[in-house]
């Protein structure tokens, strides 16, 4: 007589090990903060150096609403900045995969955009086109610009061309070939680079900040900085990196609903 064994319950598992993925992070953040705040009593370091934990807590709290009022502007020229910058390398990089005479005229322009510095071109942004959302959109989209067209790039590449002909075996057209092999290759590479984006795009938008804008999260550190309000200059960057984390985890979501596979080597090629 035979007995079966009950089937393993999996769930349970998949369930610890994604608690696990946020616990073991928020643990090694809570012993940081603690060491932080043990060394600035125990060191005496001063406020206006290194503030502790509980004092930038209770100016998130105290100054939470001029943080989120000011994190509107940085947040709106981060969005449209990710959306035009994205899109515009998306589409350069389409036309240059039908157009080799147009990669060979148009690569070294955006090669030339990427070495350009992003406080130097910042300034002349802001002359041109004064001091409003339009020059923080664009410095955030030029540093998104070149990551992406270079991944999407090396995404069209990896078609193999076994792959291309066996396309053309079942007669398939030029753009059904684009559409459902070259196109559907580059979507784990363009991923790769949107998560970069996200970064960059409001990297962008708080440099642009400092130059010449009232507001914004930009603007506040720099307020902060002369007033040497420290708590307040970390209470900014922190409200910042929260953003910054949220937009990139809002990427990798849509990311993970979209892809279901991912292949070998599809990781991001440009920073």
């Amino acid at each position: 007589m035979t007995t079966e064994r009950p089937p393993e319950r999996t769930r349970p598992k998949r369930k610890r090990t994604g608690m696990r993925k946020w616990l073991d992070p928020l643990i090694v953040v809570a012993l940081l903060l603690g060491l932080w705040e043990f060394a600035s009593v125990r060191f005496g370091i001063p406020e206006y150096v290194a503030p502790r934990p509980s004092v930038i807590a209770e100016c998130l709290a105290e100054e939470s609403g001029v943080l989120l009022r000011n994190l509107v502007p940085t947040a709106q020229a981060s969005l449209l900045g990710f959306a035009i910058g994205n899109g515009s390398a998306i589409l350069l990089a389409i036309g240059f995969v039908h157009s080799k005479r147009l990669e060979r005229s148009v690569y070294p322009l955006a090669v030339m955009s990427k070495t350009i510095p992003t406080v130097a071109i910042s300034p002349l942004l802001v002359m041109i086109f004064g001091s409003g959302l339009t020059p923080k959109v664009l410095i955030a989209a030029l540093i998104c610009f070149f990551p992406t067209l270079v991944n999407m790039l090396k995404g069209f590449e990896s078609v193999t061309a076994n792959e291309v002909e066996l396309f053309r075996i079942m007669s398939a057209s030029r753009r059904e070939v684009f559409l459902k092999l070259r196109l559907y290759k580059s979507l784990p590479y363009l991923f790769a680079a949107l998560r970069i984006a996200t970064t960059n795009a409001v990297i962008g938008a708080i440099v642009a900040e400092w130059i010449g804008s009232a507001d914004g999260i930009g603007a506040l550190i720099v307020q902060a900085s002369f007033n040497f309000d420290a708590p307040l200059l970390y209470a900014s960057m922190l409200v910042a990196g929260g953003y910054a984390l949220l937009f990139f985890g809002a990427v990798g979501v849509v990311e993970r609903i979209v892809l279901r596979w991912k292949p070998m080597g599809a990781v991001a090629v440009a920073a």
